[in-house]
């Protein structure tokens, strides 16, 4: 996909400006960069012994794997049920049935409407008081995530599937296909292309979400580095910068899946 044709390209002038600008924004962050440095070296977090623990073998099988399979448990849980949750509600938000259609509009709405963190805390302090039975932290984080970014994920998928020309669904009723088939073979085939980038990114959205279990004690990559290694070594800066920079590693890794796809 080129972006080429988006923008006009910039004159001689506009590249100095935009060159002076970039050197600017370069210097400032390098300053800051210098003082956060600089104060942490003053606090000592940048010592051998903070450090050290980090690169051990035992820490790593005992705290940040199991923390990183947590994570992507929940995530990969996350993403199917949430893909499922916005395929039928995008599906029922496009329906000629006004019956179908305005309560499916009501519940997407509502669920991109309430916060995540209320959501995963409403499913594991109140399932028993609503059906009398306690619910384990993995389901109450999942529901939360299912529900959240299933809602965002319908209206993108209706979102894509709306941007297609009306010629197409058009031709394809013309040729005597049900509304089930236009949309299955027809509307969502040409839309996943288009789709697929903000999906992908809605996904990594959900993956940093799932960091959000720690709250009802949900055993995950935050969890596991802040109360497990920076607990038993005292480190709590470089645990936060590790667990910082394998959510990077993984996202990174998604977006350039989201571009690849893009340019599909």
């Amino acid at each position: 996909m080129s972006y080429a044709n988006l923008y006009e390209a910039p004159g001689p002038r506009g590249i100095r400006r935009n060159r002076v600008l970039a050197a600017v924004v370069a210097l400032a962050l390098l300053a800051i960069a210098y003082v956060v440095y600089v104060r942490f070296d003053q606090k000592e977090q940048w010592a051998a012994e903070k450090w050290l623990p980090l690169l051990r073998g035992d820490v790593w099988a005992t705290f940040i794997l199991p923390g990183l399979a947590g994570t992507l448990g929940a995530a990969v849980a996350g993403v199917v049920l949430a893909g499922l949750f916005g395929l039928v509600f995008a599906t029922a938000r496009m329906s000629d049935h006004r019956w179908i259609r305005v309560p499916a509009a009501m519940v997407v709405e509502f669920f991109r409407a309430v916060p995540l963190l209320l959501l995963i805390f409403f499913a594991f302090f109140g399932s028993f008081v609503l059906i009398g039975v306690n619910i384990s932290a993995f389901a109450a984080v999942v529901f939360g995530l299912t529900l959240y970014n299933g809602s965002v994920i319908a209206e993108i998928i209706r979102a894509g599937v709306q941007s297609l020309p009306k010629g197409q669904r058009e031709a394809a009723y013309a040729v005597g296909m049900r509304k089930g088939q236009v949309m299955r073979l027809v509307l969502l085939p040409q839309a996943v292309r288009a789709m697929m980038p903000a999906l992908v990114s809605q996904f990594i959205v959900l993956l940093k979400d799932s960091a959000l279990g720690l709250i009802v004690g949900y055993d995950e990559l935050v969890d596991r580095g802040l109360n497990g290694i920076a607990a038993n070594f005292s480190n709590v800066i470089p645990a936060a910068i590790l667990i910082a920079a394998i959510f990077i590693l993984i996202n990174l890794s998604l977006d350039r899946l989201a571009h690849r796809l893009g340019a599909a």
